[in-house]
């Protein structure tokens, strides 16, 4: 341990704590502007110097690690004045609109500016006067507000390992960019919005869709039938001061109505869908002998980044659609045909925590309904704008329940947010279902956690079922890399992987509440937990609404209108595809 002093205040810290995690021990708040709990810290905006007796200059507070005997001073008069005229900089060259800015009242350079309270600039503004890219799918990219603080470049180099974006020219001229003559839809970008959660501005943020819902909800002649993801649940409360975590999805029915959607399903029924559909394909792989490993197809951010860095493995994924696009196919096919509905006139709509997953809805194989399975996708931000928007209370809502037909899910389908959710659910149905025997213990605790990769052993009728579960993308690259080489030399890793694009899985998504700290994704995935703990029915083979789908419609698991329906190829990307 190492004993100092801030402000005149004693502290002990460990070795290798920087000064401003030591401040953060000893309760006092050093301003930072470039810093991220959750990424190595960059020390590129200089908001965190302090004043270290008896050393030369300033330090940076994020970068540099206490000393036993330090004796620091952090907002003495000349400090405040440096910090001010930085920022003053930063806001001279970044655009005057925070009222039409995505991230009004959620900027940190905002309230940074609040803070200081700086009402006046010391200097000209300027504007770079460049273009806004929105060809990714899913992101939308304003160099124009960029602070160059490189958090979305260390997500993404590092985090992700996608590498889709990196710095770009020198001094005032430098910006974020996907590279030369490309733009994020022609580059390698997966659209996982990593980038821009991490944003601390404005400079990143989704591809909206609020104006075209708007129009589709308010046009008589369509029918606009929603569907909510898993980890929404548990995150849209945070837009409205509710604790990470707070199960609010009876809420999220009733606003969805009245803002005017005709009908609501939940997306949960289509994960337990999944579970029956890619269960049934593992059992089949093992009855067959293989191909090993199956890899789960649940995230689009990983299919993309597996398209395109690691096409060998495309026919180890599953060929099973996501839940979003499983119940997209339905809703045109199935709840159609049972209300007498032209299909056409169905507006499909997922509330999704991942840009991605609109990414993923454009995508050109995602039409087995004979017209596009899901029209429109909208981030767990978006909805609560649109809430905002129609003056509803949300806190105060006492919930309903959805629709029939394609709601009910069981405790299986809510854990698929969370990282490991989607093996475990696997896992509870392909033993029974293999074995006919029902499991005594139906959480599987080695798949669950933050821990970069989970692996395990699993016996099966006899046989020893290895897995693994890994989240982030730098994460995948590593264990993937390894399955590539085992299975080069004819070995075979693993029998089952679970892949999630976003650490914490889907609880982390592009497209959740900000901020969006590993903090909070743990939060939210204990209370998908508890939703499932507290569950009547906990396997996904045991939804009632499940069964009636196979007796009426469906026929089997794996037949041929499920394949027709609810699975899909991959195919290798080069870099420049979308």
């Amino acid at each position: 341990m190492l004993s100092l002093t801030i402000d005149n205040k004693a502290v002990q810290v460990e070795t290798g704590t920087t000064i401003l995690e030591a401040a953060e021990k000893a309760g006092i708040e050093i301003p930072t502007l470039c810093r991220h709990e959750d990424i190595t810290p960059l020390g590129t905006c200089g908001m965190c110097m302090v004043e270290v007796e008896g050393d030369p200059g300033y330090s940076r507070a994020c970068i540099t690690e206490a000393r036993s005997g330090m004796r620091i001073r952090t907002h003495t008069r000349e400090l405040r004045r440096i910090k001010r005229k930085l920022l003053e900089l930063v806001l001279a060259a970044h655009p005057d609109d925070c009222l039409q800015c995505i991230r009004h009242g959620e900027c940190e350079l905002q309230k940074l500016a609040e803070k200081f309270e700086i009402r006046q600039l010391s200097y000209d503004q300027y504007t770079r006067g460049l273009p806004i890219d929105s060809s990714a799918r899913g992101i939308v990219r304003d160099m124009n507000k960029c602070i160059g603080c490189g958090r979305c470049v260390e997500v993404c180099q590092n985090v992700q390992t996608v590498k889709a974006i990196s710095f770009y020219g020198r001094g005032a001229d430098t910006i974020v960019s996907p590279g030369a003559e490309t733009d994020m839809g022609s580059g390698v970008c997966v659209n996982c919005g990593q980038c821009v959660v991490y944003c601390p501005v404005g400079a990143l943020h989704e591809r909206e869709q609020v104006d075209d819902v708007w129009g589709a909800i308010e046009n008589p002649e369509l029918h606009v039938a929603a569907q909510i993801a898993p980890a929404v649940r548990v995150a849209l409360g945070e837009e409205f001061d509710m604790e990470p975590g707070e199960l609010v999805i009876d809420k999220i029915y009733e606003a969805l109505k009245l803002l005017g959607v005709d009908t609501v399903f939940d997306t949960n029924f289509s994960a337990d869908l999944t579970i029956m559909e890619e269960g049934t394909e593992f059992l089949h792989r093992l009855e067959a002998g293989g191909p090993f490993p199956l890899i789960t197809s649940c995230s689009p951010g990983w299919i993309k980044f597996g398209e395109t860095y690691f096409p060998e493995l495309i026919d180890n994924i599953s060929s099973c659609k996501s839940p979003q696009q499983m119940l997209g196919a339905l809703i045109k096919t199935h709840f159609a045909e049972t209300r007498s509905i032209p299909p056409e006139k169905i507006v499909s709509l997922s509330i999704m925590p991942c840009t991605a997953k609109k990414f993923e809805a454009d995508r050109p194989e995602m039409n087995s309904s004979g017209f596009k399975d899901v029209d429109y996708v909208l981030t767990t931000r978006e909805l609560a704008r649109m809430i905002r928007q129609a003056g509803i209370r949300f806190d105060k809502l006492k919930g309903i329940k959805p629709d029939k037909l394609m709601s009910a899910y069981t405790g299986a389908g809510t854990i698929f947010g969370a990282t490991g959710g989607v093996m475990e659910a696997a896992l509870r149905t392909a033993y029974e279902l293999k074995t006919g025997e029902a499991l005594e213990n139906l959480n599987f605790e080695a798949v669950r956690g933050l821990e970069d990769t989970k692996t395990a052993a699993i016996p099966l009728s006899g046989q020893e079922i290895r897995i693994a579960v890994v989240h982030g993308l730098s994460n995948a690259r590593t264990l993937l890399s390894q399955v590539r080489e085992d299975l080069k030399s004819g070995g075979v890793p693993y029998h089952f992987i679970e892949i999630m694009a976003c650490r914490g899985g889907c609880v982390g998504g592009g497209g959740q509440p900000i901020e969006n700290s590993l903090y909070q994704r743990f939060k939210r995935a204990q209370g998908l937990y508890a939703e499932d703990t507290g569950m009547p029915v906990r396997k996904s083979h045991e939804n009632p609404e499940v069964a009636a789908l196979y007796k009426d419609y469906l026929q089997q698991p794996g037949g041929e209108l499920s394949h027709h329906l609810l699975h899909t190829r991959y195919h290798h990307r080069d870099a420049l595809s979308i």
